[in-house]
């Protein structure tokens, strides 16, 4: 229990600090008010792209969307639906589209806003490498941390290996595993950018530390259709993760150790049911 206070003090200098860095700019660009606008479009436009992926990324949203295209191009008898449903990489089809509107409305539509409407450069939001490898060791100390840890929780949980990965027939080839992952990490790129670095970036000057809180709010909201310990470490992970992005600038650290624990995972995942693929491409 000693230690808890001493954990309490760092955090305690590291939101000192940011503060501080925040009153300083502040200063400099006009004060708070000269924020205002800045917070509005960004939280507007987080809200809009949160509740915009959490409806068109669903299964259904496409194949209803096959069925517009088919109405529109007079395709009768649902010919291209019935063959999408049937095609061999159905389901990856799917997660192509799921995966799809993440990079558009976390990835895409922000930094057309930053560019465009705030006037501002991408880097600012954490799309450069910033001080990331300055703070190597903390990132390949919580990799580590996460892979052991999900390593074994996983090997004692059998609910974990049955839902990762989201991609059911990983197994199948290594084209499927590969393809399956190749979507997986840049949603993962997406998801960074979007929380570390246009939400928390952008409110990093206004609201100084604050800003760390007001993420991860929502970065905790989008796990909760995941299985609860995920969605309650979620909490705890994207405070940490805001800490790293401020003092390193880039979303970069972060993109490196999500990919490496959703790569434990998937990969622990298949070893304990189905094994790793055996052939390239399915028969």
């Amino acid at each position: 229990m000693k230690k808890l206070p001493y954990i309490q003090n760092i955090f305690s200098q590291i939101f000192n600090s940011i503060d501080h860095e925040a009153q300083k700019e502040r200063k400099i660009t006009g004060g708070l008010e000269a924020y205002r606008k800045q917070v509005w479009i960004i939280l507007l436009v987080t809200s809009i792209s949160l509740l915009a992926v959490h409806y068109l990324k669903l299964n259904t949203s496409f194949y209803h969307f096959i069925s517009l295209l088919e109405a529109l191009f007079s395709v009768e008898n649902h010919t291209w639906y019935k063959a999408i449903r049937t095609h061999t990489f159905s389901s990856l089809f799917s997660y192509l589209w799921w995966a799809g509107w993440y990079y558009i409305f976390f990835l895409i539509i922000p930094m057309i806003v930053v560019k465009k409407v705030l006037k501002k450069s991408v880097a600012a939001y954490g799309w450069q490498t910033g001080d990331t490898l300055k703070h190597w060791k903390v990132y390949a100390i919580t990799v580590i941390f996460f892979i052991l840890f999900l390593s074994a929780f996983s090997h004692f949980n059998e609910s974990f290996a049955h839902f990762y990965p989201f991609y059911k027939l990983a197994y199948r080839s290594w084209f499927d595993l590969l393809a399956w992952e190749v979507l997986y990490i840049l949603q993962f790129v997406a998801l960074e950018f979007f929380f570390r670095g246009f939400l928390l970036q952008g409110l990093r000057i206004p609201f100084g530390s604050l800003s760390i809180a007001i993420m991860t709010m929502p970065y905790m909201m989008i796990h909760l259709p995941k299985l609860w310990p995920e969605a309650t470490c979620a909490i705890f992970f994207g405070i940490f993760l805001g800490v790293l992005a401020l003092r390193s600038r880039s979303i970069w650290g972060g993109v490196s150790i999500h990919v490496s624990v959703a790569l434990t995972l998937d990969i622990a995942a298949l070893l304990q049911t189905k094994g790793l693929p055996k052939v390239w491409f399915p028969v």
